[in-house]
């Protein structure tokens, strides 16, 4: 009984040894599919569009499948991925709200520490507060005065419930003490939409997509939660500039369920690096304010850790809690 035991243990180890050179070369020999928690046309949506082309373009190429799962603040589609088959062609676009906000402010169903394996961080973007031309407020101190001059006038639109948007449109009552009604959408251009066409008053977005609605005079910039100024934008005075101490922003990344083989991990990694790496790939973004920061695997696990313990102090001190 204890030979065969042993053998069966050797044979298991042997078998280890040689399936994972068989998978790191065989990888990927099917379509990989990324799921996107948020509307399409967000910032998450972008990424996952562009590496689907440049994905198309490999000397071998590779059929990169996206699918947009918003809903529930994008818990349906963070959730989904979390209880995917860790096989190496299931994906996450994640991004700041569902994996470092969201986790203090409501119970929700994967953990996003654990149930995850970080593979690479692809863009940040700081959040810019605009408004539509109609309302009569041209920096955040004549905004305030007008909230305060008319209580509940005034609606902020944000990504959904819990995005970076909303955290920052709460923190902005609480600092200003002003009476503003949360309009959530689900995603980023929605909210923005609507913002353009007036149905709602204000904003805060992400600087990449408001940039084209601010260029066509469709919105206006009060401030940026950065520490400086925005080089994209270098007129428009930060947030704690005009007294409301906010620093804000939202970021995007590529996940795996936890167990994933490291061999997928690395080779998705790779070669959204490479990507990335190239003026086509990060110009797009950079020239919309947002930088490009390309972290992977460890490094952007701590990135996720450290998002999520400023967050959480954020959102204790501001008493934000979803039910």
């Amino acid at each position: 009984m204890t030979r065969t035991r042993a053998w069966l243990s050797a044979a298991l180890l042997a078998a280890t040894f040689v399936a994972a050179p068989a998978f790191a070369q065989d990888y990927p020999n099917k379509p990989i599919k990324f799921i996107v928690p948020t509307a399409p046309a967000g910032v998450g949506d972008i990424v996952a569009r562009l590496l689907q082309q440049k994905f198309s373009e490999l000397s071998n190429p590779v059929t990169l499948v996206v699918e947009n799962r918003p809903g529930a603040a994008g818990t349906i589609g963070t959730n989904e991925v979390a209880r995917a088959t860790a096989d190496g062609y299931t994906f996450l676009v994640g991004n700041h709200a569902v994996l470092a906000m969201l986790p203090h402010m409501q119970k929700i169903s994967y953990d996003p520490i654990k149930g995850f394996a970080p593979v690479f961080l692809a863009v940040t973007v700081p959040n810019i507060l605009v408004v539509h031309p109609s309302v009569p407020a041209n920096s955040v101190k004549e905004l305030i005065a007008y909230a305060k001059a008319n209580p509940g006038k005034l609606s902020y639109a944000s990504q959904g419930v819990g995005a970076s948007g909303h955290l920052a449109g709460e923190l902005f009552k609480l600092h200003a003490g002003v009476d503003i009604t949360h309009v959530p959408y689900k995603g980023a251009a929605p909210a923005a939409q609507d913002l353009a066409a007036g149905h709602v008053s204000m904003m805060f977005d992400v600087v990449s997509l408001a940039m084209g609605p601010i260029q066509g005079g469709r919105i206006r910039p009060l401030g940026v939660t950065t520490k400086q100024r925005v080089t994209v934008l270098p007129d428009v005075p930060t947030m704690t500039e005009q007294g409301v101490p906010m620093e804000i922003g939202a970021w995007f990344g590529l996940l795996a369920p936890a167990g994933t083989p490291p061999a997928a991990v690395t080779w998705l990694s790779r070669e959204a690096d490479k990507v990335f790496a190239t003026a086509d790939g990060s110009d797009r973004f950079v020239k919309q304010g947002a930088a490009v920061p390309r972290l992977s695997t460890d490094a952007f696990a701590k990135f996720i850790q450290a998002e999520s313990d400023r967050y959480a102090e954020v959102i204790r001190r501001a008493s934000i809690k979803l039910e």
